[in-house]
């Protein structure tokens, strides 16, 4: 068994395919196919379930994919601590980012001089709703996310924090309020965005025991915003994630009571860190 075998076997798993696998790699679908039957061969058991140009994962093959990822993580975190005694010329990070808060707000701060003092470090970006970063950190596939605290499970480090704001059309009557409470807003039209703190915003209103009058699913937040600027609808957005710039079609209120969002960094665990993942955790910490 090897390494590559192992990265194969995972990059497969996660693409759902031979081909897509072997492009993202740059080796013919045969060398990757001879990889993962080499591996199903020396463990004796089915990995993957072909079905014509689609591949799923065995039962047993789900469960040796976790541990696979986490064996590359290791082997990740020894060449880079090889990599931090030579003074970090080289390594990967991987970063899970969700919404405009982290990745238009708080990242290009901290990138900014993280890659200058490490320049031979490659950083690789993946963006996803706050709980499909907190999936990418359970899965190993980032080394390190940003998330919406407390996230007990983790080690964390907190970096800002911000509030969620309702979010009305300009001409709407409670625009007029100074705060607006959540059962207020469940009088009106909701737009449920599938961006940033999707699931604080719908773990609001369940913990208050109320349900919003749902209309209209966005996958992004401009589209959100959008919405709400053509009278469509209200929403609840978190502060920091809004463009800069105001928009006179759409207006925020504080809800009522305050509703404050604490955003940190995570990862599994702090002393598998690679010195790579350190060092942008440290660099967060100066940025902000």
């Amino acid at each position: 068994m090897t390494l590559t075998q192992l990265e194969i076997f995972s990059l497969v798993a996660e693409l759902q395919g031979f081909t897509s696998a072997a492009h993202r790699l740059g080796i013919s679908q045969s060398a990757v196919s001879h990889a993962i039957r080499s591996l199903e061969q020396e463990l004796g058991v089915e990995l993957l379930h072909r079905h014509q140009a689609q591949v799923e994962l065995s039962d047993i093959g789900r469960q040796l994919l976790g541990r696979a990822r986490a064996m590359l993580g290791l082997a990740n975190t020894l060449r880079q601590e090889a990599a931090d005694a030579r003074g970090m010329r080289t390594g990967t990070l991987r970063i899970g980012s969700f919404g405009p808060t982290s990745s238009m707000q708080l990242l290009p701060k901290i990138l900014q001089g993280y890659r200058a003092a490490h320049p031979g470090v490659e950083v690789h970006i993946h963006e996803g709703p706050d709980r499909q970063v907190i999936q990418w950190l359970d899965d190993r596939r980032i080394d390190v996310g940003f998330v919406v605290l407390p996230l007990e499970r983790f080690d964390t480090v907190p970096l800002m924090q911000d509030q969620m704001v309702a979010l009305l059309p300009a001409g709407h009557p409670l625009a007029q309020a100074q705060a607006v409470s959540l059962e207020q807003l469940c009088n009106e039209p909701f737009i449920l965005t599938e961006a940033g703190s999707s699931e604080l915003v719908s773990h609001l209103f369940s913990s208050a025991r109320l349900s919003p009058n749902v209309r209209f699913h966005c996958s992004q937040l401009i589209s959100t915003l959008d919405t709400v600027g053509r009278g469509d609808g209200v929403t609840v957005v978190a502060e920091a994630s809004l463009p800069s710039v105001s928009d006179s079609r759409y207006v925020t209120r504080p809800l009522r009571p305050r509703v404050p969002r604490e955003i940190g960094l995570a990862v599994l665990d702090r002393r598998e860190s690679s010195p790579a993942t350190l060092a942008f955790i440290e660099w967060a910490r100066k940025a902000l």
